[in-house]
């Protein structure tokens, strides 16, 4: 057996694994397995309508993964993805209703800002890591709770009192009424083009730059990149702020397609949370991302319609999902056996 071929089937037979334990979870529970797979089916791919708003849901989740698995390729980890979506989407949201300009000047400055604003909070992170030594995890979780604050004052402060935001003008929306109409009505928007540009952007950085290449040799060894001359401070600080880049484009996908505004919030969203299981799913791969965001968000938006069309719990769809990425995420298990299987059979 080819790697080929077993790299194909590791993502499979995990995917599998884990919808049998979902449906074993469902038996024990009381309630019937196929109903319930049949309800998550139809929440993803029942019409044009379900199909929009899963790619909706699948966009947010791909720039939340490029930011920690863009940490993670620099020996970085980004928990303040959270904190860095929080503040993009406040920015891109004030710069939505601030401002009346052309379409092709707005829109764009309003994505330059969730950038800026999300790359700020994480150039933040970066910088205390490399000049006084503070761990990023630290840093970062602390960040979150900071960033959650800060933009509910804010909003609060800019709206008088109220709960959110003016609403964005329409020339810095993302929202398409093509695609609305070819997905019956949905909230799709042109965000999953700006999702999807970023993992080349990422990709090309990584793979094609000089400076990628360093940032990466950071991340493996800093003495062995220190000693060929490297400056690490540098690097540390410049791979946080271009996460933190991926984290506030993220915040805008929600700001400027999905919502139009921000709006205080009592809690975390939870996508940048979110996005650390879509990176290790991805296995820190721009591509890879692109597949654990579709499995991650698909299972979301999909389990919504398990409720109400199959009478099974929330919490029973929360465990059925976490059930299901544990099992993708367990992989090298079945990597392994897989190999040993080949082996064995070779050896016959």
């Amino acid at each position: 057996m080819s790697n080929r071929v077993i790299n194909l089937l590791v993502p499979i037979i995990s995917i599998i694994i884990g919808l049998i334990v979902g449906a074993i979870v469902m038996v024990v529970s009381g309630y019937d397995p196929v109903q319930g797979y049949i309800a998550l089916w139809t929440g993803i791919f029942g019409d044009s309508y379900s199909i929009g708003n899963t790619i909706r849901q699948i966009t947010p989740y791909i720039l939340a993964g490029l930011a920690v698995a863009f940490a993670f390729r620099t020996g970085l980890f980004n928990i303040g993805v959270e904190g860095q979506l929080i503040l993009g989407w406040l920015a891109a949201a004030w710069v939505g209703y601030a401002f009346e300009l052309p379409k092709v000047i707005h829109l764009p400055l309003a994505l330059l800002a969730a950038a800026a604003a999300g790359a700020f909070w994480a150039f933040i992170a970066g910088f205390l890591k490399a000049k006084f030594k503070v761990h990023e995890v630290i840093a970062t979780i602390m960040l979150n709770y900071t960033a959650l604050y800060i933009a509910n004052a804010v909003i609060k402060k800019l709206s008088d009192g109220s709960f959110k935001t003016e609403r964005i003008h329409e020339s810095a929306s993302l929202r398409s009424p093509f695609l609305r109409e070819l997905t019956d009505n949905s909230s799709l928007h042109y965000g999953i083009i700006v999702a999807l540009l970023m993992v080349v952007v990422m990709w090309f950085i990584l793979e094609k730059t000089t400076r990628g290449y360093e940032l990466k040799a950071v991340g493996f060894n800093k003495n062995a990149a220190d000693y060929a001359g490297m400056s690490v401070n540098k690097n540390i600080i410049l791979a946080m702020t271009i996460s933190g880049m991926f984290a506030g484009l993220g915040g805008a996908m929600e700001a400027l397609g999905t919502f139009q505004n921000a709006s205080i919030k009592p809690g975390f969203t939870g996508i940048g949370f979110d996005g650390i299981a879509v990176a290790l799913l991805g296995a820190n791969t721009p591509l890879g991302v692109v597949f654990g965001a579709s499995l991650f968000g698909s299972l979301k938006y999909g389990a919504l319609n398990m409720p109400n069309a199959a009478g099974i719990p929330e919490e029973i769809v929360s465990i059925i999902i976490a059930l299901i990425i544990f099992f993708v995420a367990s992989g090298y298990i079945i990597r392994v056996g897989l190999q040993k299987l080949s082996k064995k059979k070779e050896g016959q």
